[in-house]
């Protein structure tokens, strides 16, 4: 018998889903103050730079057999050994740092190791929204899942500058650790569906191969309208928006002569205008038109990139309105996307079409994130900021009317049902 998402299943995801804002918390902090202390210590946008390349590229490398795994083997029980493979190795950086041992490649080590784990925990969580979520509340809960990831977001920073006053930078990464044990007590609690109670088709997972699995996800997305220039038009957004997430601190602390302090502030201005779209988004129950509003919403994003990149060295009003039009239109783009993947691929099938999808769509961020750095020595931050906002927006205006992504059907019930079909009859 299939099971369906229904109250139970939601309330059981709520339960899952209030644990998982904790370890994301821990998350966001520890990133915070990984990057400060990089950037403080070494002053370098090649070390910057670096280390966003690694964090990229091996979560772009992983999350593909990521994503077969997840449809493959029970999902708590993967959430379970990710989680605390993640906490075991933040533990063992704390105690390299406590006893004078650790450097920068430790820490480069620390910070690809966590990309490895957030490949496989990122497509898992992903795949077991649509299981636990009733169909007609899955926008709605995008939208939720936003605002609060947006919340989380906007305190992590706060959280993690105020600690770096009291405390050394080493002894903060315990918030980590807490936070995955406040996480595990609902994981615990509850039962996520597995993947064989949620099939759509009775399929011998078991004894398939990783390459057909991974096929199977290839072809899946094809058949979905949209979704090939969607990722093509990813890869290069994802590239030209790769040296914000580099070089950030360094763009707060060496051209705008700011400290912690700024730099969380910018942050939070951010991720504000991410809880404001997000709030949007969980209210707005229907949306027409929905590949037209993913566009204007690229479009004014990229020109809050421009009005971020153009600021005036300490004119911070400036670097937190361009944040803050970048942040609102965030959740609009990602949760429009993610409730059309998630309505048309069967729940089996989700986590590898998925992960497939990330991996594809961040494949030359990784580069990207690399030559941030020497860019940024060449051109400048700023300089480099403008370049890149200026050619996402050509880009994105370009896509819209030279492809025939403006015909994609994503709004009728019957284009849905025939695309989902499709992809049942696939055969590899």
């Amino acid at each position: 018998m299939e099971e369906t998402a229904n109250k139970e299943t939601f309330k059981s995801y709520l339960i899952f889903w209030s644990g998982q804002l904790f370890s994301l918390l821990g998350s966001m902090v520890v990133f915070f103050v990984i990057i400060v202390w990089i950037a403080q210590v070494y002053k370098d946008p090649m070390i910057s730079a670096f280390a966003s390349f690694l964090y990229i590229l091996m979560m772009t490398i992983c999350m593909p057999f990521a994503g077969v795994i997840a449809d493959r083997i029970n999902r708590k029980t993967l959430i379970l050994i990710v989680d605390s493979l993640q906490a075991y190795v933040t533990i063992i950086l704390i105690i390299l740092f406590q006893f004078g041992v650790a450097n920068i490649w430790i820490v480069f080590i620390f910070i690809s190791l966590r990309s490895v784990f957030q490949a496989f925990h990122v497509p898992t969580v992903n795949a077991i929204i649509p299981t636990m979520v009733p169909k007609d509340k899955l926008s709605r809960i995008n939208g939720i899942n936003f605002l609060f990831t947006g919340i989380v977001q906007l305190f992590a920073p706060f959280i993690g500058a105020t600690l770096l006053v009291f405390l050394p930078f080493y002894m903060i990464l315990w918030v980590d650790v807490i936070t995955f044990f406040i996480a595990l007590i609902p994981l615990l609690l509850i039962t996520i569906p597995s993947v064989k109670q949620i099939s759509l088709k009775e399929e011998k997972v078991e004894k398939s191969s990783f390459i057909k699995e991974f096929r199977l996800g290839l072809k899946t997305l094809k058949i979905i309208p949209g979704v090939i220039t969607m990722v093509v038009l990813s890869m290069l957004l994802n590239f030209i928006i790769r040296p914000v997430d580099s070089l950030m601190a360094l763009y707060i602390f060496d051209f705008h002569g700011g400290k912690e302090g700024n730099l969380a502030i910018t942050q939070m201005v951010f991720t504000g205008g991410m809880i404001a779209g997000a709030i949007l988004t969980s209210i707005k129950k229907n949306w027409n038109n929905k590949i037209r509003v993913i566009f204007i919403s690229l479009v004014i994003a990229l020109l809050g990139y421009l009005i971020f990149a153009l600021a005036p060295p300490g004119f911070y009003i400036i670097l937190g309105l361009g944040g803050a039009i970048l942040g609102f239109n965030l959740p609009i783009i990602n949760s429009l996307y993610q409730t059309f993947v998630q309505t048309t691929v069967p729940a089996d099938k989700l986590g590898r079409v998925t992960s497939i999808d990330h991996a594809l769509s961040s494949a030359i961020s990784p580069i990207g994130a690399l030559i941030s750095g020497p860019l940024a020595l060449l051109f400048g931050i700023q300089t480099l900021f403008i370049y890149c906002s200026l050619i996402g927006i050509l880009s994105t205006l370009g896509f819209w009317s030279f492809t025939g992504i403006r015909k994609v059907d994503m709004d009728s019930k019957g284009a849905l049902e025939v695309i989902n079909s499709k992809i049942e009859n696939i055969s590899i």
